[in-house]
């Protein structure tokens, strides 16, 4: 047997009595930074108040990318960057949705600051890439449309 298949079978083993023992819960290892009122949040400046932060400004040190038209809202290609020093977590909102916010990502430490995922759109909306860089938060947006909605529509 592999000793690395070993390794993840007794990590797995201990993970699993812990639980069952009452020892940690699933929240504990797998969702410990989870907050309701983030993804309440119907606004940028909303989510922002959530995660921490008072204000935030535009910064040409922040970039989003994606299409100018997705043609399905389900799955929309987005992008975001940050060029600026100490940038330990990125978000992408989106305007119109139920919920603005669409995904976050923790920017370990020496870690190139740049995602790329999918996020839903249930219509035409302005996206924002925002970024927490040395206790400073730092937005870009870009407004896509949306012909197919993907949220509902």
């Amino acid at each position: 047997m592999n000793q690395s298949r070993r390794d993840v079978m007794r990590i797995s083993a201990v993970l699993g009595a812990a639980f069952a023992a009452g020892v940690l819960s699933p929240k504990d290892v797998f969702a410990a930074e989870w907050s309701q009122k983030v993804f309440d949040a119907k606004s940028l400046a909303d989510a922002v108040k959530a995660l921490g932060g008072d204000k935030f400004e535009l910064s040409s040190d922040v970039s989003i990318t994606g299409p100018d038209i997705a043609e399905n809202g389900a799955v929309v290609p987005v992008s975001v960057a940050s060029k600026a020093a100490g940038t330990d977590f990125m978000a992408i909102l989106v305007d119109k949705n139920p919920s603005a916010m669409s995904a976050s990502f923790n920017i370990p430490p020496g870690t190139e600051a740049a995602v790329t995922t999918r996020v839903k759109m249930g219509a035409t909306s302005n996206v924002h890439a925002l970024a927490r860089a040395n206790g400073k938060w730092l937005v870009a947006s870009k407004e896509i449309k949306v012909t197919l909605g993907g949220c509902g529509g």
